[in-house]
């Protein structure tokens, strides 16, 4: 199911280059670029809490935003660029990418799992690996899934999901050109220890008989 589009609003920004920058980032502000989408790159900037807080939300990167700003028409646009200050780690200048709702674009979507309680290997007590908890997939601007679901109802220990097994939402693909694992079912640690402690005196007591038999002699 595609998300819901939220809006980013910026303001125009005066001038370009270092001092603009500069400039814009005494005033609390983050400068930026929107380019793409067949029209010249046009620079912003944005209120620099309000960029902080949508980066804490998390995959600001990946998000699909409805750009507005005064006097320009909305576009869509998404991140392709967040720089940060190399001391601080604090954004210091954001890259945008204009998009048409058609564009074709590579982002990583998170996995979202089900079935865990119905599980036989969890019920045996087998622990869930995610190989992959973000899968990148090439999607279509105007449908970007909030996540990809990998049902483990019936998986067992030992047993693994890979993509070819997980119905993608329509017009999605992996970028990746072959079946790859996404989540294992491992044994519990306990359960591995001890097999491998029954494995080693197995051999222990394969390599004292024949001592003991060349004692016996």
């Amino acid at each position: 199911m595609a998300k819901e589009i939220p809006d980013l609003v910026v303001e125009p920004r005066a001038g370009t280059g270092k001092g603009a920058a500069r400039a814009a980032r005494r005033a609390g502000m983050v400068p930026g670029v929107v380019y793409g989408g067949g029209a010249d790159p046009l620079s912003i900037q944005i209120p620099f809490n309000v960029l902080f807080k949508k980066l804490k939300d998390g995959r600001f990167l990946a998000t699909l935003f409805n750009l507005k700003m005064e006097g320009q028409d909305d576009v869509r646009v998404i991140c392709r660029n967040v720089q940060r200050d190399v001391v601080k780690d604090l954004p210091t200048h954001i890259d945008l990418l204009r998009l048409k709702r058609t564009t074709k674009i590579a982002l990583f979507i998170p996995v979202e799992v089900v079935g865990e309680e119905n599980s036989p290997g969890i019920r045996k007590g087998g622990v869930l690996s995610m190989i992959r908890p973000e899968v990148e997939l090439t999607v279509t601007a105007a449908d970007i899934p909030d996540s990809i679901t990998i049902d483990i109802s019936e998986l067992e220990i030992g047993e693994n999901v890979s993509i070819s097994s997980v119905a993608l939402p329509s017009g999605s693909k992996p970028t990746i050109d072959r079946d790859f694992v996404i989540a294992t079912l491992a044994a519990p640690s306990g359960l591995s220890s001890s097999s491998d402690d029954e494995e080693g005196e197995g051999e222990e007591a394969a390599e004292e008989a024949p001592a003991e038999e060349a004692a016996e002699e």
